[in-house]
């Protein structure tokens, strides 16, 4: 690709921590980030799963991607982001724990390495930065809740 093309195209992505590590994801499938606040446990969910809260009347699962990534740090888990309904094709809001919420960038793909992460579900590629990687992180918001939602709330299962 010339070098025209590559500083033409350009993706904004909001940096996050986790444990000790700095992730990232495009914009594009967030929604917003709130303040990590009371979540209520759901009996026998998926270990990835750390609840659901309500977010402005909206049941909103939320996900710990520290286990989706098998990272084991610990970390403050102070914000959540919330992905994007239009993003998700059924099973409602989900957002993820995360430590804390760094910045929002643009990135080329010149600033991306793809090729050290080719064969790694959910990574699109790691951002070189001036002093640091940033893993950008592709998640499966649909695989999630699938898995995340498995019953109705009656409690029936689900006849497919």
């Amino acid at each position: 690709m010339p070098a025209t093309e590559a500083n033409a195209e350009h993706t904004k992505v909001l940096e996050f921590g986790l444990g000790d590590g700095t992730y990232c994801l495009d914009i594009g499938v967030i929604d917003e980030i709130v303040d990590a606040g009371e979540l209520t446990r759901i009996p026998n969910s998926p270990d990835h799963v750390e609840g659901v809260m309500d977010l402005r009347g909206r049941t909103t699962t939320i996900v710990d991607p520290k286990t989706l990534f098998s990272i084991e740090e610990t970390g403050p888990r102070e914000r959540i982001v919330v992905f994007d309904d239009d993003r998700v094709s059924e099973g409602g809001t989900v957002g993820w724990i995360v430590d804390e919420v760094f910045q929002v960038r643009d990135v080329t793909p010149d600033d991306v390495d793809e090729g050290t992460t080719a064969d790694d579900e959910g990574v699109h590629g790691i951002v070189k930065s001036d002093d640091r990687f940033v893993v950008w992180v592709a998640p499966d918001v649909d695989a999630a809740i699938d898995v995340a939602i498995e019953e109705p709330t009656d409690g029936e299962p689900t006849e497919t």
